[in-house]
């Protein structure tokens, strides 16, 4: 594989048609592996003269936001130089030229900005439900599996089994793994198709990590934000939401509130990151266990504009449905206010209507004039498509939010008429992942309490 993936970047170099493995925006563990081992299998099942080259579709910058696809690369010793990042080739100068070859894995739906590629796209490898007002007019292959990279094992297990090394294997097999919550059976992420072909690259590679092992390596490096600015921080899991020209980011970060606010020159690089994401307030939600592993949550609003600020606060402090019931902590600056928030239970999608009704509030206030539109939007930075950002499932559950429904069961046979999943896998995002975590370790101290009583 890493002998492939160098000589990907020397044919960068040439002036001769490529055909690219493009990955889907959000980058995450699943879209990744699935473009490098997809073109891999293509590049040695191909004519020669064919060339073909995975692209990861971010910018190298925003790669450190991925720390599952970080440590995995160093774990498998592929080195992240190698690597083709979207901003070091240009898909639409190579189009216009003539050049260009599209095949999609891990997705089907190219955005706006990419339209012009539609007609470059030969092949779509993907595991959710085709969109199909969208899809380009190509041979298509989707099957509602856990992981796309069960999807890629099949192809090369099925199509060229020799040119499968234990490197590659590993990739997918850590992959499926991450995916499918370690193939639990009460989450019931994982298809028949997932567990056989995990098994399948057991049985070849013996010596392949133990499952919980790289499951828990893989989850820990999710969440590990030690090596990240404070601006990486605050995009590597953010939103936003705006109405009439006014902007809110709403970044997850999982680490102790106090900490974070003690990180060198902060008030800084608050200020620093609403000017380049054209933020007028940051509201940063803290997200961890503590030591008896009982979920914690701390809210900080940032705002130079008092009246913004103050508005916004005080929706927060006076809500009911939900009551976040924070507490104030000290505050280390004028413009930002601390709070710890005593309601564990409301997440980052329950605190989005309360801003947006701050909002609101706010700009009645300022008297916009009537008849203005509402301009009213709810969006996801960086990119994260299947809002598992990158966003894969790394714990067990997810969200019981409203815009979070259960998983499904598990089909146990294909043949019925109706299958669990013909409407998709749900979307799932660390801080919904997160949440349930939440709500097990809740109830589980709520048993243990009633079992004292």
């Amino acid at each position: 594989m890493e002998d492939y993936l160098q000589g990907c970047r020397a044919a960068l170099q040439d002036s001769r048609p490529l055909h690219v493995v493009l990955g889907n925006e959000a980058c995450d563990l699943d879209s990744m592996v699935s473009a490098l081992t997809l073109a891999f299998y293509l590049a040695k099942t191909t004519e020669a003269e064919e060339v073909f080259v995975p692209v990861l579709n971010i910018k190298r910058s925003e790669l450190p936001l991925r720390g599952d696809n970080v440590f995995f690369l160093q774990k498998v010793h592929i080195p992240e130089s190698i690597l083709i990042f979207r901003d070091e080739i240009d898909l639409h100068a190579l189009h216009q030229a003539g050049q260009l070859t599209l095949i999609l894995v891990d997705h089907h739906v190219l955005p706006k900005s990419d339209a012009a590629l539609q007609e470059t796209v030969a092949e779509v490898l993907d595991h959710r439900p085709i969109e199909q007002e969208h899809c380009p007019p190509c041979h298509v292959s989707v099957e509602l599996v856990g992981s796309c990279a069960t999807l890629v094992t099949e192809r090369i297990l099925q199509g060229a089994p020799e040119i499968l090394d234990r490197q590659t294997a590993a990739l997918l097999h850590g992959t499926i793994i991450l995916d499918c919550v370690n193939m639990d059976l009460k989450i019931g992420k994982a298809t028949l198709k997932d567990r056989r072909y995990v098994e399948k690259l057991e049985a070849l590679f013996p010596d392949l990590p133990n499952r919980n092992d790289i499951f828990d390596s893989l989850q820990k490096a999710k969440f590990d934000v030690s090596g990240l600015t404070t601006e990486q921080m605050l995009r590597k899991d953010q939103k936003t939401i705006h109405r009439q020209g006014t902007k809110v980011a709403i970044s997850a970060i999982y680490m102790d509130l106090e900490a974070f606010l003690q990180r060198s020159g902060l008030i800084a690089d608050l200020r620093a990151f609403c000017q380049a994401h054209s933020c007028d307030v940051l509201v940063a939600m803290t997200i961890l266990f503590n030591t008896n592993n009982e979920p914690v949550r701390q809210l900080a609003v940032f705002c130079p504009h008092v009246a913004l600020r103050m508005t916004i606060c005080g929706v927060l402090e006076r809500s009911h449905a939900p009551s976040l019931k924070l507490t104030p902590l000290p505050s280390t600056h004028p413009d930002l206010q601390a709070y710890l928030q005593g309601n564990t239970q409301v997440s980052r999608k329950k605190l989005l209507p309360l801003l947006q009704e701050a909002l609101s509030a706010y700009l009645d206030s300022t008297q916009i004039p009537a008849g203005l539109p509402e301009m009213v939007g709810v969006s996801t930075e960086p990119v994260d498509k299947e809002g598992n950002s990158a966003g894969n499932s790394l714990l067990p559950g997810v969200s019981q939010d409203e815009e979070e429904p259960p998983l499904p069961p598990t089909p146990m046979n294909s043949l019925v008429d109706e299958c669990p999943l013909d409407r998709g896998l749900p979307n799932l995002s660390a801080e919904a992942i997160f949440e349930k975590c939440s709500q097990i370790s809740l109830s589980r101290s709520t048993a243990a309490s009633l079992a004292k009583e």
